[in-house]
């Protein structure tokens, strides 16, 4: 479950908005944030406000079916690869592969949707995902697929998602206006893991029944609800902002941002260390699911349901609580309770306790990773936006090769289980250190 060019700015020049566009007047459309529904349309309120906006109403209906599709794949290719090598290491590898696009284009991305048209950006990179699918498919179906085959087209999807996560990211703000961007934030976090209720949960009845391959056909087809959502949107014409700075020179600029503001700078920091030492026990979902549960491919659909059950329960909660508890004080509860969930999930032999704890995972993991990300797009300028998030993603998404291969390498050398322990134990003393170092961060809303 993601582009590059820029102008030539000073970096004083770019802090200006560019014009306002000129709308589309043409028949039925409207602007991409409307005003409330006509007073006889019923208006979402509270955990559901993002959905009074048409377009993010297109935009979730897609992205809903697209979701499952996704977590289809990512369930069936680590058992695909499990089976083709039989190696923790390797399976670590595919994951830090498909990582590393978001390293060497996610800054680039950036500084593109700040200036180009995003939702193009997003549709041809869910094309170029589309395709790929497919192409997984038709290897696996056919018997022809191999390992490398595996890891080129994981490093192809991981270029798309590159440019598609901070374009998509940085997009919610055009679908619902600033008031309800939180609100929208905290919906697609629980869309994106509710998800992993039925994704996984599928995925692992239909490795059983008809194969992998069938996982990835489901996922191909997925692609085109969200391109429909897209194409469906009534958006303001695009108007392209005059260029004046070179790319360096702006995507420095959004550096410079984050550097000079202690908060932006400490939560893309916490959630680089989060992707690191924690996020990697999905990874080592299939280990846990066929070695040390012993619950095969369909216990692994289940361990991954019931840690988007969590996460469908946290989004739904954060989305409710709307601003009642500081923000700050709700990433820093979460992030201890994931460290204490994880450590005792990997001590854990029983499979219904296993699937307890992982919700336990999901809940606490989505409040901290929702709220760093609200934290952020509440308080950065409009035009830096773009720039902003895909530093959001460099760090979370970009760090993820070190901790799949960190968590791969220690599983060889000692075992998943105290892979997990070492990462959650050493997790929770940088965020203790963090809340003391950085008191304001308890603080922020």
């Amino acid at each position: 479950m993601e582009d590059d060019e820029l102008g030539r700015e000073t970096a004083a020049e770019v802090d200006r908005i560019a014009p306002p566009p000129e709308l589309d007047r043409s028949p039925g459309a409207t602007p991409a944030d409307e005003p409330a529904p006509p007073p006889d349309a019923p208006v979402p309120s509270g955990a559901f406000a993002a959905l009074r906006h048409r377009n993010f109403q297109l935009f979730y209906a897609g992205q809903l079916l697209s979701l499952v599709g996704t977590w289809m794949q990512s369930t069936a290719q680590g058992w695909l690869v499990l089976d083709l090598t039989n190696s923790e290491l390797l399976l670590g590898v595919v994951t830090a592969v498909a990582s590393v696009p978001t390293v060497l284009f996610s800054l680039y991305a950036g500084a593109l949707a700040d200036r180009a048209d995003k939702r193009r950006i997003i549709m041809a990179a869910n094309a170029a995902s589309l395709v790929l699918a497919l192409l997984l498919a038709v290897l696996t179906h056919t018997r022809t697929v191999t390992y490398p085959a595996v890891l080129a087209i994981a490093f192809a999807l991981g270029t798309a998602n590159a440019f598609e996560i901070p374009t998509r990211q940085s997009f919610f703000v055009e679908l619902v206006g600033r008031d309800d961007l939180p609100n929208a934030i905290a919906l697609n976090s629980a869309q994106f893991n509710a998800t992993r209720i039925v994704g996984p949960a599928v995925a692992g009845w239909l490795i059983g029944t008809a194969g992998t391959a069938a996982c990835f056909y489901a996922n191909a087809a997925s692609y085109l609800f969200v391109l429909a959502g897209l194409r469906a949107m009534r958006l303001p014409v695009f108007r392209r902002p005059e260029r004046r700075a070179g790319t360096l020179e702006t995507i420095r600029e959004g550096l410079a941002y984050i550097r000079s503001d202690r908060l932006s700078r400490t939560l893309v920091c916490l959630i680089a260390v989060f992707s690191v030492l924690g996020f990697p026990y999905v990874m080592l979902m299939p280990v846990f699911a066929r070695d040390i549960l012993r619950v095969g491919a369909h216990g692994l659909g289940w361990l991954l349901a019931a840690t988007g059950a969590g996460a469908l329960a946290g989004g739904i909660a954060l989305a409710a609580a709307g601003e009642r508890i500081p923000r700050g004080r709700i990433m820093l509860g979460a992030s201890l309770g994931f460290c204490a969930a994880v450590f005792a999930f990997a001590g854990s032999r029983s499979f219904p306790l296993s699937l307890a704890l992982l919700a336990l995972v999901g809940f606490t993991m989505v409040l901290n990773n929702a709220t760093v990300n609200a934290l952020l797009q509440s308080t950065v300028p409009d035009h830096l936006r773009g720039r902003v998030m895909s530093v959001y993603v460099f760090m979370f998404v970009g760090t993820a090769p070190v901790g799949a291969l960190q968590a791969g390498a220690l599983s060889k050398a000692l075992d998943a289980p105290t892979a997990l322990q070492i990462g959650a134990a050493v997790l929770a003393v940088v965020v203790i250190a963090v809340a003391w170092r950085v008191p304001e961060l308890a603080r922020a809303r």
